[in-house]
Order: C-alpha cells, then structure tokens, then sequence
C-alpha cells in the first residue's frame, strides 16, 4: 500500500495511464483449456493530481450482478480529470463462474471469496486470486468488494470482516460508515474472503451486500453508486460532501428461522422492519392452503433476508433476522 503525491503515469500489470488518462484491458490469469488465454476486465483511471488509491472489485461470485452496474456508473461519472489519485476497478473477477451464471466456479467448485490472498500452486481460483491480489489489489490504500445475496432477497448493507482486535478494524468501520448504506454487518469473515485479507496487508477494506436478486436491482445498484461515490468524496478523491443516513444501525450476529412442517410461506414482515419476540414472521400453509404453523421472532432485531422461492421443506431456513449491538452517526 503507497500513496503517490506526485502525480506520475500508473501501472498496473499490462496497463499503464499517464496523469489524467485512464486506460482498459485484461489481465491474463491462467488458460481455458483450448490454450485461450482467461482474462480478467480491469480499467484504471490516474487523475491529475496525487493521492491514494481505491480498489473496486464486482462478480466476484459469478450470480451477484449488481456491483458491475454500479463499477459502470462509476466509470462514467469518476473522469480523470476530476480525480486526486488512482481509480482501479475490476469489473468481473470471477469471469469462469460469471459464464456460468452461478456463484461458484465450474472449473473447481469454489468460491473467490473463499481464495484471498490466493495461492500460484493453488486451484483455478486461487490462481485467480493469488494474480490479482499480487498484481493490481496491492496497489491499493483502501478496496471496495461488491457483493449482493446471490439470488436470495436480502437487505442492503455493508460488511466488516475483520474482528475488533485487528489493526484495521476501526479503519474499516469508518470505511463502512462512510459507505453510507444505514445497515452494517460487523462480524469477522470465513478465511479467504478480500475484506479479511486485504486488511491483513493494512488495506481497510468493506464487503457492501447490494440485496439479492436474479439479474440487477436498481434500488440496490442505486444505494452501491452512492456509497462509493461517498467514499470517494469523505476520502478526498473527488470534491464534494458523502450523503450519509442520520442513523445507522450495526449487528454482529444472525438469527436463523426455521419451518418446522413443509409447505407454502406467506410473509407477515417485509424485510427491513423491526420485528420484536414473538411477532409473527411467517405462516406456513400446506398444499391446500390450510395454515400448518406460525413462525415467530424469537428476540428483536431486524428481518435482514429470506429464500427467493415461496415453498419450504421441513427443517428448511424461511429468514434471517439480524440483531442489532448499536447505532452509530
């Protein structure tokens, strides 16, 4: 992690962008098995003036399509010469499960964000991983990983992956603060994740989840363009002041809700409300249409998700509820 005060051209890998340029194109991470070269989309953008640097990442799992709407809209509104540091965005890291259209890749079964800070000797992914973090991440002084809940309608919120006693914990609270969404999920991550690996190199770090859904959410998309845009402004960028909520509410933890007979799931909460112990949450219908069960919140929180498909079996998950620790301005 570096911060160049005197704005010089910029390289990362093959591209190379000279003060107020920015510039397009791969960066070879492996071969198809045809001998085709597999390469990742990576754009960079050196502004006129020095100053630090921000990663953006998008796809990481390949059905989480939000964040490359919003590296998009971000690439058309950050122009070069409007911007005090470097811009580096990655719009599809995870190109082989991308394809496919689902989260994990089809060469090895796994997910990116499982594979940080990657491995050269390691599985197709870790490959991946190990190439672009050593590459182009590392040039970074703070990253941004967009994520969304898969297929699966969620909340929008931001991730801080790292636990209160590392070094970059506050750095990357702020940093989820800043972002701006109102939500902020505060729990240390699976090992292998970016936000939990990053940070290991002193980079802050954030993992924002942009809801969940099939194909993009403009809603979503919406809330993830402010967020950075907040970032960039808060983090001296670009000019302007971060539009942030009065309010925003931290958990640590998720509760999960279960059915306890199969069947068809009619909502009694919308996600986002506060729901309080013993609220009903969802009722449980069989076949016919008759009631089976009520599922109730077993402590206060928020309905933070819940599956994309109406129908349950036994023992099946029907909704998360988020707990709340505190609210921070």
């Amino acid at each position: 992690m570096w911060e160049n005060n005197n704005p010089d051209k910029f390289v990362v890998g093959p591209l190379i962008a000279e003060p107020g340029q920015s510039a397009e194109g791969h960066l070879k991470v492996g071969t198809m098995p045809d001998g085709t070269p597999l390469r990742l989309p990576i754009v960079i953008v050196n502004g006129t003036q020095g100053g630090k640097t921000l990663y953006l990442q998008s796809i990481s799992d390949g059905d989480e399509l939000n964040g490359i709407a919003v590296v998009h809209e971000i690439l058309r509104q950050v122009r070069p010469n409007g911007l005090r540091g470097r811009l580096i965005a990655a719009p599809i890291v995870n190109v082989q499960a991308f394809h496919a259209k689902q989260a994990h890749s089809p060469v090895d079964n796994m997910k990116m964000n499982r594979c940080f800070p990657g491995r050269p000797d390691g599985t197709s992914s870790e490959r991946i991983a190990y190439r672009l973090f050593h590459t182009v991440i590392r040039h970074a002084n703070y990253c941004i990983d967009l994520h969304q809940g898969g297929v699966h309608p969620m909340i929008d919120e931001v991730r801080v992956r790292v636990d209160g006693k590392h070094p970059q914990y506050t750095a990357c609270l702020e940093l989820a603060r800043i972002f701006g969404i109102g939500y902020i999920f505060d729990q240390k991550g699976p090992k292998g994740q970016l936000a939990e690996a990053a940070p290991e190199i002193s980079i802050p770090t954030i993992d924002p989840e942009l809801g969940g859904c099939h194909g993009w959410d403009a809603d979503s998309i919406a809330k993830g363009v402010r967020g950075v845009l907040n970032v960039l402004k808060y983090y001296g960028f670009i000019d302007g002041e971060p539009e942030l909520p009065r309010q925003q509410t931290v958990v640590n933890r998720f509760v999960t809700l279960l059915s306890n007979h199969g069947g068809f799931v009619y909502y009694k909460a919308n996600l986002y409300d506060r729901v309080e112990p013993y609220q009903p949450i969802a009722e449980i219908c069989d076949v016919f249409g008759h009631p089976r069960e009520t599922i109730r919140a077993p402590e206060s929180g928020i309905f933070w998700s819940r599956p994309v498909y109406p129908m349950v079996a036994s023992g099946e998950v029907i909704g998360k509820i988020g707990i709340p620790t505190e609210s921070i301005h």
